[in-house]
């Protein structure tokens, strides 16, 4: 445990591999808190303040390595980009779509609603004169295969995309799973 190998390599490793557990954990954390998820949110942060205080005691320990200093702040950077990336894809939560196209929207209303999708329209009036914007409330996890439908349709439409907290006594579409190379609700798939 006093090896040179042990202190300049095993521990800022150890400390390297905390931190990034710790800081994924936190940033899901935070995300889980942002969304509402008030169950989920303690049992995170309790291991995340675990696993932080073992490698602080390893820094501690550690006073006169700065190996260990360098490892805790590539830890940080490392574990912020992996939790984004597992929050990514978790897909949790809902998010509302805005959709402004540049021209007729009744193709695309009726392929959204073709595909599963909630349609809500509002008469706008832009730069290029009236048109009808469309809002969508959908699972995080349909946002893909909507933004697909919209590219499709109308490839140069302004497109918000914003994360619900809570929505309710709506309708929010139909889960979409892959089949082939096309996007179908289940209950369409399953009526087939």
């Amino acid at each position: 445990m006093d090896s040179w190998f042990f202190a300049w390599c095993i521990v800022p490793l150890l400390i390297f591999v905390a931190r990034i557990m710790d800081v994924s954990i936190g940033t899901l954390r935070v995300i889980f808190v942002a969304k509402g998820y008030r169950t989920i949110a303690p049992v995170l942060g309790f291991f995340e303040v675990v696993i932080w205080l073992l490698a602080i005691r390893q820094i501690l320990n550690h006073i006169n390595n700065p190996i260990c200093y360098i490892a805790y702040g590539l830890g940080f950077g490392v574990g912020n980009y992996i939790g984004i990336r597992l929050d990514e894809k978790l897909s949790l939560g809902m998010v509302i779509v805005r959709v402004v196209p540049k021209s007729d929207t009744t193709e695309l209303i009726g392929q959204m609603r073709r595909e599963g999708f909630g349609v809500s329209l509002v008469d706008i009036e832009g730069m290029s004169g009236k048109l009808k914007m469309i809002f969508t409330v959908t699972k995080r996890k349909d946002l893909q295969a909507l933004l697909n439908i919209i590219k499709a349709n109308h490839p140069n439409a302004f497109v918000t995309v914003e994360d619900v907290k809570a929505a309710k006594d709506g309708y929010f579409g139909l889960t979409h799973e892959k089949a082939g190379s096309s996007w179908l609700p289940g209950s369409l798939r399953n009526r087939k």
